[in-house]
């Protein structure tokens, strides 16, 4: 299982796992912290309320807060590898990611504490899931610089994860107006697919499912693979059958024996393809199994690929929702009329 798919299984159980965090303000007298006559303020994060610096010089970022903080052009000075996400920065965010020291790679127990001790952050913002959070040592980080933890919950939760980790850097101006853009073009491809979305129920296949393992992924409303589509009307029934916390409360693995079962009320299926286009494997099983093939959705060849699911900033969403575009297109054409019968 590759760490993207790890870090996801874990996020499923991100509330019910629970925390053990240092609550207590982080931060150092030496000259690896702020300095003594900074600016600071108190920011309430996931492992308290924690005084930080109120325009941080040196950040180092961790996790989900990567590609945010890219975005927001921060001051970054250190942070984690991000492979899952360079598919999806532009050229720009992504020179800027390979110039950045990486003081961790795609797991929180490979964090370097001394690579981080010697870029001097003022500032630490650790972004990934809670449960990950015991793999972190809390106190070292804490003796080198203030650390946030803001970490992420339900996939769909991207949007105040952003805005929170911006925040933390002192970019509350960026979020905004990425923000804005990412609504203003939700919103025209909203009014484009009024006509057609209303009346139809979506289903989802997710990327994570393990068929050798007997199971596939289905995912509802607020997922990875549905977020960014319900932001222009798109509809996903229905609900997991039982809430785990994280993205266990809108994902679950049901056997390959309910696909068919599963996706019975669909009118449209949409399914996760890389960002290169393909489908992997565990989907790709999905759609050759006779049991989706007899699905209505499928039968009417209303079955669609989705790309950049895995979007979790305004910049990156803003790919995803060209991609849905392009995918549903086909729902604006009309239907096909009857042939004339022969009098």
């Amino acid at each position: 299982m590759s760490a993207r798919k790890n870090w996801q299984r874990l996020g499923a159980v991100a509330i019910s796992a629970g925390l053990v965090l240092v609550a207590a303000a982080c931060g150092s007298d030496d000259e690896s912290g702020p300095s003594s006559d900074a600016e600071t303020r108190v920011f309430s994060a996931d492992n308290g309320e924690i005084t930080i610096p109120v325009d941080p010089q040196r950040v180092v970022a961790t996790g989900y807060a990567v590609p945010a903080l890219i975005e927001a052009d921060a001051s970054l000075v250190g942070i984690s590898t991000w492979e899952r996400g360079l598919d999806l920065m532009s050229d720009e965010d992504l020179a800027t990611y390979e110039g950045i020291e990486k003081i961790a790679g795609e797991t929180a127990v490979s964090t370097n504490y001394e690579a981080i001790a010697n870029v001097r952050p003022d500032l630490i913002v650790i972004g990934v899931p809670a449960p990950v959070l015991s793999d972190v040592d809390m106190e070292q980080l804490c003796a080198i610089a203030p650390v946030v933890a803001i970490g992420p919950t339900v996939p769909s939760a991207w949007r105040e994860l952003t805005r929170r980790q911006m925040d933390a850097a002192g970019r509350t101006d960026t979020y905004e107006a990425s923000r804005q853009a990412y609504e203003e073009k939700a919103a025209a491809l909203k009014d484009k697919y009024a006509g057609v979305l209303g009346s139809l129920q979506f289903g989802h296949v997710g990327g994570y499912g393990d068929f050798t393992a007997g199971n596939f992924m289905r995912e509802f409303a607020g997922s990875w693979g549905t977020n960014i589509a319900q932001d222009i009307g798109v509809t996903y029934y229905g609900e997991v059958k039982e809430k785990k916390g994280g993205s266990g409360d809108v994902s679950e693995y049901p056997s390959v024996e309910e696909i068919g079962s599963s996706f019975a009320e669909a009118d449209v299926i949409t399914y996760t393809v890389g960002v290169d286009g393909q489908t992997d494997s565990e989907v790709q099983y999905v759609l050759d199994s006779e049991l989706f093939k007899n699905l209505p959705a499928a039968q009417a060849g209303k079955v669609y690929g989705l790309q950049y699911t895995e979007a979790a900033t305004y910049d990156s969403a803003m790919l995803a929702l060209d991609a849905i575009d392009a995918s549903l297109a086909p729902l604006l054409e009309p239907a096909p009329s009857a042939a004339p019968t022969a009098s």
